[in-house]
């Protein structure tokens, strides 16, 4: 194909040109979410593998299947391994394997491909599934398990209890540094900060994704946990909540997804905002200790709204539209 009929090729929105192909940024985003995968195998064992296993292998046979039937061939961007992978790492891993396939499919069938396919999800595909899960079974997917780990002995000890963001809501005390180093409960992915933190420094490196929207999100929920949280600015209580409930997963590998993200640079500060301010109400004033999810699906929905506030008036037009000069 002629350099000319490329230009003129017709694709899923948004319409903007970068060096970068899909395939290449979807894996630098697998590639980026290897740490925190690799650190929930170590610290999990096998079933963590094989709850990711299970999950991608749901989301990349879905959209196949899905493809076969409807002649397109979109399961080569990769986009459905980062659905999967992003899922796995949102899941406690003692979820039954079925439950986890279960995710998968919804989230490649009911939330992407029925709505036209990548570039027209309303919805983060991995949170949404995530969300259906936790209102279907609420049970299998609040059974964390725990590890405890002791450096100088290299032993283990695993037991199941509920998260620290869980302990630090009933009032009780919790190990940051633990949090930090991935020695807590939590899902597959969110225990170890660092290795997510490694991860979102890649993509940074790469111009994947840039600091608008995490770092909004992040000083804002900083700042409204700070006034509302009963504990003032604590730093211990600060960090505990930033290191815990997948804020740091949500806010750099999520909040960021291209299609459920503002375009305009002004509606993505806005966006953060508004990511901070509804995972604070959600942890402080609901009854559960987390929020990241729902927080970013609402955001998501109200993406249209900020982007119609957002935009920027054509040239030779007044701020409505109408034509001047």
């Amino acid at each position: 194909m002629s350099e000319q009929k490329k230009m003129l090729k017709v694709s899923s929105n948004p319409h903007i040109r970068s060096a970068l192909t899909t395939s290449q940024i979807m894996l630098a985003v697998v590639i980026a979410l290897l740490p925190a995968a690799g650190y929930g195998i170590y610290n999990f064992g096998p079933r963590a593998l094989a709850v990711i296993a299970v999950t991608v292998a749901s989301t990349v046979l879905t959209e196949f299947i899905y493809g076969f039937f409807m002649k397109k061939t979109t399961v080569t961007d990769m986009s459905a391994v980062v659905t999967g992978l992003l899922l796995a790492l949102n899941l406690p891993v003692s979820l039954p394997l079925w439950m986890a396939a279960l995710g998968g499919v919804f989230a490649i069938l009911i939330v992407k491909l029925l709505f036209g396919g990548l570039g027209q999800n309303f919805m983060n595909p991995a949170l949404a599934a995530r969300c259906f899960l936790l209102i279907s079974f609420p049970k299998e997917m609040a059974d964390f398990t725990t590890k405890a780990v002791n450096w100088a002995g290299l032993s283990w000890d695993a037991y199941t209890g509920a998260t620290p963001l869980a302990a630090l809501k009933a009032g009780e005390s919790v190990n940051v540094m633990n949090m930090i180093m991935g020695c807590e409960g939590g899902t597959i992915g969110e225990t170890s900060v660092i290795a997510i933190v490694a991860g979102a420094c890649l993509l940074l490196l790469l111009g994947v994704i840039d600091l608008r929207i995490p770092g909004t999100y992040i000083v804002s929920f900083v700042i409204f946990v700070g006034l509302f949280g009963g504990r003032g600015f604590d730093p211990a209580y600060l960090s505990a909540q930033l290191a815990g409930g997948g804020l740091m997963l949500g806010a750099f590998f999520m909040a960021t997804d291209y299609v459920t993200r503002p375009i305009t640079v002004k509606g993505q500060y806005i966006y953060g905002i508004f990511l901070g301010l509804m995972t604070g109400i959600f942890r402080i004033f609901g009854p559960g200790a987390e929020g990241v999810s729902y927080a970013i699906i609402i955001g998501n929905l109200i993406v249209p709204l900020i982007e119609k506030m957002t935009r920027p008036a054509p040239f030779g037009c007044k701020k409505g539209g109408a034509f001047h000069g």
